[in-house]
């Protein structure tokens, strides 16, 4: 009686991990312990909802911009290099993460896992995601960087992550059918490298069988990056930054800051107002209040919305205002 005292709880904890298992698609409630710092909007599976307005203006922020914020945060391996590929190399790439992850096929583990997605009136793995994408999301796929008899993604699924999302894809594996992707227009996409040949969609003992889905809007890897559902997806430059999305409006927000900083800078330099050393430094109070006015007499001509130069400008004044009363 004593020894199944003690075996009851991992019993009950073993078979818990079996029923976990068997469920590639993450949990609504899973998701939102697995994100707590998100305070804001979710979609109704769980997954952090960074506003429209945010991922807008995001897409002008430099790779530089957001790696200082996020570093500063803490999050040190945010940034995933090395594409073999990439689609539409001199566009931005800007959307929400839908995450899903693929391993190399073993055929007991891929039979158990099919079996339940027929169950869910769920077709081929390779979709099972696809079939949930939305406006805006960004299909990202750990394809274990599978090359011959692992593509997961032609045109024709292609279309489909095209035409529910309005945006590419970030892939950790080879694509086929790439020159039909490339007239998409703006599927902005980074993948590791092509291959014509295909994945096994089935079981068949007498056929390769190279990827099973294992995760679905799960924690996922891309090159050293841990992805988490709703991170923020900025590819630019040759490279993918995944940012947390509780970061991504200070990452936004900074980032209109610099550019604003920059251009004044620049032109007060060009006019001789102030030398380089002097705008490269720390600046001194009186270059501090040229800002200010500087803002305030060009609040509707700048490359920020006006809405967020006068949240700027009230920042200011008020740090301002609270340095005058020391």
């Amino acid at each position: 009686m004593l020894k199944l005292k003690f075996l009851l709880p991992a019993i009950i904890i073993a078979f818990g991990f079996q029923v976990k298992a068997q469920n590639v698609q993450i949990s609504k409630e899973e998701l939102i312990t697995l994100t707590p710092e998100w305070k804001g909007e979710r979609f109704p599976d769980g997954r952090p909802r960074v506003s429209d307005d945010i991922i807008k203006r995001m897409k002008l922020v430099t790779v530089e911009e957001a790696w200082a914020i996020i570093n500063g945060a803490g999050y040190r391996y945010q940034i995933a290099d090395g594409w073999g590929q990439i689609i539409n190399p001199d566009s931005v790439l800007v959307g929400r993460a839908f995450t899903t992850t693929f391993m190399p096929g073993r055929p007991d583990v891929w039979k158990a896992i099919d079996s339940i997605g027929k169950k869910e009136g769920r077709l081929s793995q390779n979709v099972w995601a696809v079939e949930q994408l939305q406006k805006g999301d960004v299909y990202v796929a750990d394809q274990f960087g599978a090359k011959k008899n692992g593509p997961t993604i032609g045109d024709r699924v292609g279309t489909a992550i095209y035409t529910k999302t309005g945006n590419g894809i970030v892939y950790d594996g080879a694509l086929r059918d790439v020159e039909g992707m490339k007239e998409f227009g703006s599927f902005t996409s980074f993948f590791s490298s092509y291959d014509p040949s295909f994945h096994n969609p089935g079981g068949g003992q007498n056929r390769d069988l190279t990827t099973m889905i294992v995760g679905i809007n799960r924690p996922t890897r891309i090159r050293t990056v841990t992805v988490m559902p709703g991170d923020v997806v900025l590819g630019k430059m040759g490279v993918v930054v995944f940012i947390p999305p509780h970061l991504a409006e200070r990452v936004v927000k900074s980032s209109e800051l610099v550019r604003l900083e920059d251009m004044f800078g620049i032109l007060r330099i060009r006019e001789g107002k102030y030398t380089a050393g002097q705008i490269d430094a720390r600046w001194a109070d009186n270059i501090q209040k040229d800002f200010t006015q500087w803002l305030k007499d060009n609040v509707k001509k700048l490359p920020v919305g006006e809405e967020q130069v006068k949240e700027i400008i009230k920042d200011r004044e008020s740090r301002t205002q609270q340095t005058n009363s020391f």
